[in-house]
């Protein structure tokens, strides 16, 4: 198969998970539905924290950011599918192929970093009481967002531009119902050692590092609960950061999914339906903080 120069393809073909035109109006509601559910439910979170004083902490303001961060996860890759299925088109533009990637990249590592500052508010609040206020004040919350979202960008830029460097052969179908750029790279004819590289470094340093530090941070708050001699005294404290808990696990069990399902299939129906689990678990994870 001889490559083309990347600048010849214009556009790819999104397979998705089902080629039965009898299942693509079941397809298409149920995304629909789940996308709907997930923009308005977080925009409605957004609303509620920043309309109510007493939602002025730490906690949701974290929790605001992450919905609005969910909002444009979903934004990402559902609106494209669903007008796909609507039109009877799989085709995607080679522009917006990248740019899909590269918000879906920055999206999803910027929950994980988000979760992990959320475990780390958890840890002060519930080992460090007395000094939550002093600690988790609003200067360092700002920062901890801001910085969150300059390392994600960056992070997203460099495996986007370096995905532009590649040469594409004629085969240019992606197994998937969005851009997945472990498939692009796939896809690619030339040299695709070093963004191999960069994806599974970015991957274990993105992934592994964050969940380290949160399986640190509840390490230290179990140890904390432990200690607290009232039956009730426990209980609220394992309240105060249950929630943040389920999301967590909900969100590294399904992207654990997505991963090995993809390494065992090679893209194909199955791992495209992994990927269907992860964002139907990731976009309605969020709202059992409330």
């Amino acid at each position: 198969m001889e490559p083309r120069n990347d600048t010849e393809i214009s556009e790819f073909l999104l397979l998705g998970f089902s080629e039965e035109p009898e299942l693509q109006p079941l397809i298409f509601g149920l995304f629909l539905s789940m996308y709907l559910i997930t923009v308005f439910g977080n925009l409605l979170i957004i609303l509620l924290v920043s309309s109510d004083s007493h939602l002025h902490t730490p906690m949701y303001f974290f929790l605001s950011n992450l919905s609005f961060v969910d909002i444009c996860f979903t934004s990402t890759t559902i609106p494209k599918m669903l007008w796909n299925i609507k039109t009877q088109s799989k085709v995607i533009t080679y522009e917006g192929c990248i740019t899909q990637i590269y918000f879906f990249i920055l999206s999803a590592v910027l929950d994980i970093f988000l979760l992990t500052v959320m475990a780390y508010d958890r840890f002060v609040a519930i080992c460090h009481p007395l000094y939550y206020t002093v600690i988790m004040n609003p200067r360092l919350c700002v920062l901890l967002v801001v910085v969150s979202w300059i390392v994600c960008i960056l992070n997203s830029l460099l495996q986007s531009l370096m995905l532009l460097k590649l040469s594409f052969c004629t085969d240019v179908k992606v197994p998937h119902f969005f851009c997945d750029l472990s498939q692009m790279i796939q896809l690619a004819c030339s040299d695709t050692f070093l963004n191999n590289m960069v994806m599974y470094f970015a991957s274990v340093l993105w992934g592994g590092g964050p969940l380290a530090g949160i399986i640190y941070s509840y390490s230290k708050i179990v140890s904390s609960i432990h200690r607290i001699s009232s039956s009730q005294g426990k209980y609220k404290a394992f309240t105060t950061c249950a929630s943040h808990l389920l999301v967590v696990s909900l969100f590294f069990c399904t992207s654990l999914g997505v991963y090995l399902s993809s390494a065992a299939t090679h893209g194909s129906q199955s791992g495209a339906a992994a990927s269907v689990m992860y964002t139907a678990g990731h976009t309605h994870a969020e709202p059992l903080h409330l």
